[in-house]
């Protein structure tokens, strides 16, 4: 049995029928405490999806956890920066009317949310990197221009057919 604290429980509760559903595990709650229940590795998968889930994603992203194989990660930005003013950093990643942030979102195939001082990010393995490392040459001052450059650069390549299917 795993114990999160959640700050957006609300959000949980009504998705909780689905979630149960989905991850395959008993959730229940007491105060901002989420208890979960079940075999080790769904209760991995669920932990994770209701972290994701209280971060902000939507219930469709957070869920790709369990039914697309994605990964969360979340990266603070104090740890790759020494200036105060985080207001600024905040807004340089979210760029003019949240372009930046649907720009790295789309370049990434990830989704990407920004809250406080921390940005999620829930996509597959190979995008996940190039995305985390995009944001932190953001956070250390790099112009946007230059990192989706560096992202269109980095893009995995598709496996073409290797002509093994008739």
């Amino acid at each position: 049995m795993k114990k999160i604290i959640v700050d957006k429980l609300p959000r949980i509760i009504k998705n909780r029928k689905k979630l149960e559903k989905k991850l395959q595990v008993k959730i229940t709650h007491r105060g901002k405490e989420v208890y979960i229940e079940g075999e080790p590795e769904d209760e991995y998968i669920a932990e994770k999806t209701i972290d994701a889930l209280d971060f902000g994603f939507p219930f469709s992203a957070a869920i790709g956890i369990k039914e697309q194989n994605f990964e969360f990660e979340v990266i603070n930005i104090k740890e790759h920066t020494k200036r105060k003013d985080l207001e600024r950093i905040r807004g340089r990643i979210i760029g003019t009317k949240g372009k930046t942030l649907q720009t790295l979102s789309q370049l990434t195939n990830c989704n990407l949310e920004l809250k406080d001082n921390r940005v999620g990010i829930i996509g597959e393995p190979e995008y996940l990197k190039n995305a985390g490392d995009a944001i932190v040459l953001l956070i250390k001052g790099t112009k946007q221009g230059n990192a989706y450059q560096f992202l269109e650069k980095r893009q995995p390549k598709s496996i073409g057919d290797l002509g093994l299917k008739e």
